[in-house]
């Protein structure tokens, strides 16, 4: 496909994601005191599996790590997920400092350590809160999610037992997930860097090119590996954001690891239609996610 035809269907797709409302969430619960730590909890909207119980799918979101993209940018995900029959929580966490980086520069990719402390807190209180606040919810059957962004922070939280020892985000054990869907998720630091992907942000996220190299072992997946925790990508193959290198990277490096990761490449898709509930990558990944939850 020619390039200007990509990059214009990259612009129409990522218009019609964003052309949404946002959907308000059935209840609110805050798992630190800090306003982006809470979490948007959204009721399943379609029939109860067995005993009355549904999956719970944890939805983290992209942007960049950068403080102008929040959660709301992916509440229609959310709620086509509920409507899809699943619970869902939609986490927030600290992002980039508010302000600008700079003229004519953006905002600076994530807070270290502030964002993983995030990550990690809101995972670690969410099977209390989802007990008190979506009792429908079954957490034994909890899938994670995430895009972009998002999609590096699910795999990074279903691999912290696999940290290093010196980490304080480090578990005894796995999380007890039913896996991970990644949906076009920045899982290489290394791949992102050479491609420059979202302007540096992996970068940016660690603390900037002399933090880089120390933290990669404690914020790059590609780097903790195995994980024993089924795990699976969702890709669209003309994504200008995060190029399909990244993902494939990810994949090599979890094969090389000893572990079968599995990677969903989807032709004539970018970046954006992976959360568009009117697209049909949406119906994928929904796919994705059932096939782990159920």
């Amino acid at each position: 496909m020619p390039d200007d035809v990509v990059a214009a269907r990259a612009v129409a797709e990522e218009k019609s994601a964003f052309s949404h409302p946002p959907v308000d969430p059935d209840a609110t619960a805050a798992y630190g005191d800090h306003p982006d730590q809470v979490i948007d909890f959204y009721a399943p909207k379609g029939e109860a599996g067995p005993g009355g119980s549904v999956p719970l799918v944890v939805v983290l979101h992209g942007g960049a790590w950068r403080a102008p993209y929040d959660r709301r940018h992916i509440t229609p995900f959310a709620d086509f997920l509920a409507r899809r029959g699943f619970a869902v929580a939609n986490v927030e966490y600290r992002r980039g400092a508010e302000g600008p980086a700079g003229a004519g520069t953006p905002p600076v990719a994530g807070r270290w350590p502030d964002t993983f402390d995030d990550v990690a807190a809101a995972l670690d209180a969410l099977p209390a809160l989802v007990g008190r606040v979506l009792p429908q919810a079954d957490a034994r059957r909890t899938v994670l999610t995430g895009h972009s962004a998002g999609g590096h922070l699910a795999l990074w939280a279903a691999a912290r037992h696999v940290l290093p020892a010196d980490s304080g985000w480090r578990t005894a054990g796995p999380a007890a997930l039913r896996g991970v869907v990644a949906l076009a998720p920045i899982a290489d630091f290394t791949v992102a860097e050479k491609l420059d992907v979202c302007g540096g942000a992996a970068r940016q996220l660690l603390g900037g090119e002399e933090l880089f190299t120390e933290r990669l072992p404690y914020a790059d997946p590609a780097l903790l590996l195995p994980t024993g925790i089924a795990t699976a990508l969702v890709q669209g193959r003309t994504d200008l954001v995060v190029p399909e290198p990244v993902a494939e990277a990810y994949a090599d490096a979890a094969a090389k690891a000893g572990e079968v990761v599995g990677l969903t490449l989807l032709e004539d898709v970018g970046h954006f239609p992976l959360i568009d509930p009117v697209a049909d990558a949406c119906a994928v990944v929904a796919e994705e996610i059932a096939q782990l939850a159920w």
